[in-house]
């Protein structure tokens, strides 16, 4: 035979017997595709030759398929030919490089043409060949055949099992052979049809039958790299199918090697082949390894797992994690997240084992550019944290917890939000007691975690918002973004909360409260107080902000339930912060969001969780509020109540405020037991009173007003009696709501004065606020009835002394603080209701001495400003009696009198200086004269309280008093001996003193005897005047006199009345 020419590329021998359309004259080298199958088909021709037709013909096929395939259509005999003539070199060459042309070429034919009938012709080739093969060790390039068809045609695997499914007997007896190449073979061919789903329901029974124990024995007898490789290939796609995965792990081995030494009675065999090609050290075989443990377990991790886990599979994952291939590492993270859903992995201390090189392995991580590896590794250490038994502590030491926070921090720093989002999930679960308590506990560790976290949080930028639902890419990655803050804002919140919930556990731990590992001298800042003073910080300076600046955007129910429980633990963090605590978040309107809250999301049955945060969160809340509003001690019966009435209706209470409102305005069924509504009332009144308590308007003033008016209508109808502190916060609210509305009927007024009088202690439903009290003294009913107890209640609670009041009064509106505002609130209220003057009165008389002195310097001080000469006249006549009464209660006894008496004196002295002109001496004028000279003539000189107003009181008597009645206050004066002996007495103090370097008497006595002085010169010039008789002579030495006198220069009083006696010249 000629050799190949040049050009073009023929054979001289056939080329003239062939027709001219098989010559491809468009190639740069013609090519006779009838001469190249004559060349394939000649047995004299070299394998050199043949190689080198074969490579020419498949670079045609694949240069020029659409030209040459058409060229085979025209004749399907030749087509067959063809690939017959292929088919057979197969089976003769053995030399691999022209084996692999040929099964390519032969591929590409199949591929091209198209049609079935010559898939089917090549199957049914393959099956004659293998069916006359004597060994199996020729029937390698068939299996490699059918591999390469069943990648390149994708119906290959459905024609293959329906069709020919003779085939696969000569598939199972491949595996048999000791060949391991044919194995491979067959192991490959097997994974592709495996891998199509439909194919694999056909091979089930084969699989059962036959194919399970030889995959399994090929793969742990395996030697050559690819066997091993293809082998676990075929596994993985047997995996994927539950059925498969139940048989293959119920395959112990112990039948196809009953002397293995490895294995138990009832071991599966599959976990100790993965655990032998774990341990290769072969990077790849590493990898396939996990991946078949992974794709096993993720189908029932509960019924696998043990398999894994018995054969301590799970010490050399985390073995694994030291290396630097981020393929395996992934992989490990898989599987032995699986491998979390199973407790056995955790009780048998596999997590204790490892935990030390995964943290290192996550830290590693963290320095990739591997987004999805980390986020991988930081889910897998939140599984475990979150799943490792209380009994099993996870970290052994402080070092690998140090380690574990430094990671932590670490990845809550990483810029990219999903890693950092996955890190305060991590963050949340580590925050458990059993993870965290060493003795020293690692407050501050903790503390940097939290304020790290919330740091973070709040520097995230805010994404653009729009309620506006955008299709377009833009408005996908905003959305996206806003999902994602959400998201941590949540976590972070979680991890604060559950930071809360640690310092109340701690809380009952003696040993957790202050560590005792502190040198002497030092102060340990690692303390549970100082733990708990942080989260209390950072709540107000970082959390709540936190929340409140996201919740202008968007308000999301999980966020907020959260937030709103964790807002709950802090009540409890510091209890004797508690009181604090509630009265700033009322302040700051918690009352009003918390029911705003439960009325958008909690209608009906949704958000429970939303709901019970809130409900949680008020019933916290509202006790601390009232506990700390009582100035008395708060009986436990009645906190039980409120408590009950709470726990019972706050999670009803899902209402908008117009809801609300209407809510309160409505009437029971008086048929229907059901206390339901009556008690969702009581509890409306009592969170309303403590927010407008504390400045939070939920509702407007005046619609309130008129639906309390009409609950009072309704109480009173149903003949019911409200608890006091739902009548307490009633008329809380009625007196803040007055002012911007309409005065309460009769009806109305008429239903308190009927819920009040069953009451027997007015402190119970009292408030101390000016507006109760002057919502009392606008309706005379009230003021009538319960004026007096609640002008008593009103003292008592007030705490203030004569000089702050006298300050108060002087500053008038300048001070702002609570006694300047109340007394200021007090004038103003008894300048509007004179009438009240005399309840007040009537409160010396009868009320407690402490709340008798309020009133009286209340009214001291009032009589300073007061302008109208009639409260005087009111005054002088109750004053008569109140002093009657003081003296006729204590016997006259000066020792025993009451010490409000020098205050009453000074009002009735205040009194008197009230009246511009001259007055007729009336007769409560007389009464009360006469009775001031009395009190004073059993009185001492030392009696300066009682006797500096009642001297000043009758001097002013003398100086005010009409010339007709001038006479009779001076014989009363003068006939009363014991008061002239006392003038006398307290005169001789004048110079007493002259004989001493320094003055021995007290500031109050020289204002006495400047009183004296002043009494008696105008007694001296009255006396001479009426030529009144005196029985009683008081005698003075003009010596004496004048060196009092020299003694006293800058007294100016004193010097009046000095003068006054020297030009009388008079001596009794």
């Amino acid at each position: 035979m000629a050799g190949f020419a040049s050009e073009p590329l023929v054979c001289e021998r056939f080329h003239s017997r062939h027709d001219p359309h098989w010559l491809l004259e468009f190639l740069p080298s013609p090519l006779c595709l009838a001469c190249a199958i004559e060349t394939l088909k000649e047995d004299g021709v070299s394998l050199i030759r043949k190689k080198h037709v074969v490579s020419c013909l498949r670079d045609v096929l694949t240069q020029h398929a659409t030209r040459v395939i058409p060229l085979l259509f025209q004749n399907e005999r030749i087509c067959a030919y063809f690939i017959a003539t292929l088919f057979g070199i197969l089976q003769i060459v053995e030399d691999s490089s022209i084996l692999d042309l040929l099964m390519e070429v032969l591929v590409q034919l199949v591929v091209e043409l198209k049609l079935e009938r010559y898939l089917h012709y090549l199957l049914d080739e393959c099956q004659k060949e293998l069916c006359k093969i004597g060994t199996t060790r020729n029937s390698l390039p068939v299996f490699i055949l059918l591999g390469k068809l069943a990648d390149a045609i994708p119906l290959f695997a459905d024609t293959l099992v329906t069709e020919h499914s003779n085939l696969i007997e000569h598939l199972a007896a491949g595996l048999i052979y000791p060949s391991e190449r044919i194995k491979a073979a067959v192991c490959y061919l097997y994974g592709k049809l495996y891998a199509v789903p439909s194919a694999a329901k056909q091979l089930t029974i084969h699989f059962k039958d036959k194919l399970n124990s030889l995959v399994l024995t090929t793969l742990k007898d395996a030697q050559t790299m690819e066997l091993q490789l293809n082998s676990v290939g075929l596994l993985k796609q047997l995996l994927k199918y539950d059925n498969f995965v139940l048989v293959i792990m119920s395959f112990t081995g112990k039948a196809a090697d009953s002397a293995s030494p490895d294995l138990f009675e009832g071991d599966s065999l599959l976990p100790l082949i993965l655990k032998k090609l774990l341990l290769s050290r072969d990077e790849i075989l590493q990898v396939a390894s996990t991946q078949c443990m992974a794709a096993i377990l993720v189908h029932s991790p509960a019924k696998y797992a043990p398999a894994f886990i018995h054969a301590d599979i799970p010490e050399f994952l985390f073995e694994c994690l030291f290396c630097m291939s981020e393929s395996l590492i992934w992989s490990v993270y898989c599987c032995l997240l699986l491998l979390t859903e199973e407790q056995l992995f955790f009780s048998k201390c596999h997590t204790v084992y490892g935990i030390e090189p995964f943290i290192k392995s996550v830290k590693e991580t963290l320095h990739l550019n591997n987004i999805e590896l980390q986020k991988q590794g930081l889910l897998l250490f939140t599984e475990i944290l979150k799943k490792q038994p209380e009994e099993i502590k996870l970290f052994t030491n402080i070092a690998t917890f140090k380690d574990a926070v430094s990671v932590l921090m670490e990845a809550v720093k990483c810029p990219v939000i999903e890693v950092a989002s996955e890190a305060v999930k991590a963050v949340t679960a580590i925050l458990r007691k059993d993870h965290v308590s060493f003795p020293p506990i690692q407050y501050g560790q903790l503390q940097k975690l939290i304020e790290t976290i919330l740091m973070r949080c709040n520097d995230l930028p805010l994404a653009p918002f729009s309620k506006r639902v955008m299709d377009h890419q833009g408005g996908r990655c905003n959305n996206r973004a806003i999902s994602q803050q959400a998201q941590f804002l949540q976590s972070a919140l979680e991890s604060f909360r559950n930071a809360c919930s640690l310092a109340v556990q701690y809380q009952k731990d003696p040993l957790a409260q202050k560590n005792t590992f502190t040198a002497p001298n030092s102060e340990n800042i690692d303390t549970l107080k100082r733990f708990s003073e942080f989260l209390l910080w950072i709540s107000d300076s970082l959390c709540i902000p936190l929340v409140m600046k996201y919740s202008e955007r968007a308000v999301r129910p999980g966020i907020m339930e959260v937030f709103i429980s964790a807002l709950s633990i802090l009540f409890s963090v510091m209890p004797d912060m508690h009181k604090r605590l509630a009265i700033k978040m009322a302040s700051s309107s918690f009352i009003q969001l918390n029911l705003e809250l439960k009325a958008k999301f909690c209608s009906g049955q949704s958000n429970a969780a939303l709901n019970q945060a809130c409900s949680s969160f008020l019933h916290s809340m509202c006790l601390s509020l009232h506990l700390s509003s009582e100035k008395m001690v708060v009986s436990s019966k009645q906190k039980q109540e409120i408590s009950e009435l709470l726990w019972k209706t706050l999670p009803l209470l899902n209402f908008s405020a117009l809801e609300s409102l209407r809510l309160l305005s409505e009437t029971p069924d008086p048929l229907c037991l059901n206390e339901t509504l009556r008690n969702q009332q009581y509890s409306l009144l009592f969170l309303f009173y403590l927010a407008f308590s504390h400045e939070d308007r939920i509702v407007p003033e005046a619609d309130l007003f008129s639906a309390i008016s009409s609950f009072l209508l309704s109480v009173e109808d149903q003949g019911d009696c409200p608890p006091p502190y739902i009548v307490k916060a009633i008329l809380y609210l009625l007196a803040i709501c007055q002012h911007k509305s309409k005065v309460l009927d009769l009806a109305c007024l008429s239903a308190i004065r009927k819920i009040l009088d069953v009451i027997s202690d007015l402190s119970l439903v009292y408030v101390h606020h000016p507006l109760l009290l002057k919502f009392f003294l606008q309706y005379p009913d009230l003021m009538g009835r319960f004026g007096h107890s609640i002008l008593q209640l009103w003292f008592s609670y007030e705490d203030f002394s004569q000089n702050e009041y006298e300050d108060a009064a002087t500053r008038g509106s300048v001070d702002f603080s609570d006694s300047s505002i109340n007394f200021n609130s007090l004038i103003c209220l008894l300048k509007a209701n004179p009438s009240a003057i005399l309840v007040l009165l009537d409160l010396v008389c009868f009320g407690t001495n402490e709340v008798a002195q309020k009133v009286l310097i209340s009214l001291k001080n009032f009589l300073r400003i007061a302008e109208d000469i009639h409260v005087c006249d009111l005054l002088r006549s109750q004053f008569l009696q109140i002093l009657q009464q003081l003296l006729v209660e204590n016997n006259s006894n000066i020792s025993q009198v009451s010490q409000n008496v020098p205050l009453l004196l000074n009002l009735l002295f205040l009194v008197q200086l009230r009246y511009a002109t001259e007055q007729e001496l009336d007769n409560t004028g007389f009464r009360l004269l006469r009775l001031v000279i009395n009190l004073c003539g059993k009185c001492n000189p030392t009696d300066t309280d009682i006797l500096q107003p009642s001297l000043n009181f009758l001097y002013w008597s003398l100086q005010q008093t009409i010339p007709s009645s001038q006479q009779i206050v001076v014989v009363l004066l003068l006939s009363n001996k014991s008061l002239i002996e006392l003038l006398e007495k307290v005169l001789y103090c004048t110079w007493m003193a002259t004989s001493f370097s320094e003055p021995v008497f007290s500031s109050s006595i020289e204002s006495l005897i400047c009183s004296a002085w002043l009494l008696t010169a105008s007694l001296l010039t009255q006396q001479n005047i009426y030529n009144t008789e005196v029985h009683h002579m008081i005698s003075l030495d003009v010596d004496k006199v004048f060196n009092a006198a020299a003694y006293r220069k800058k007294s100016i009083l004193f010097f009046e009345g000095l003068f006054a006696i020297t030009d009388c010249y008079w001596m009794f």
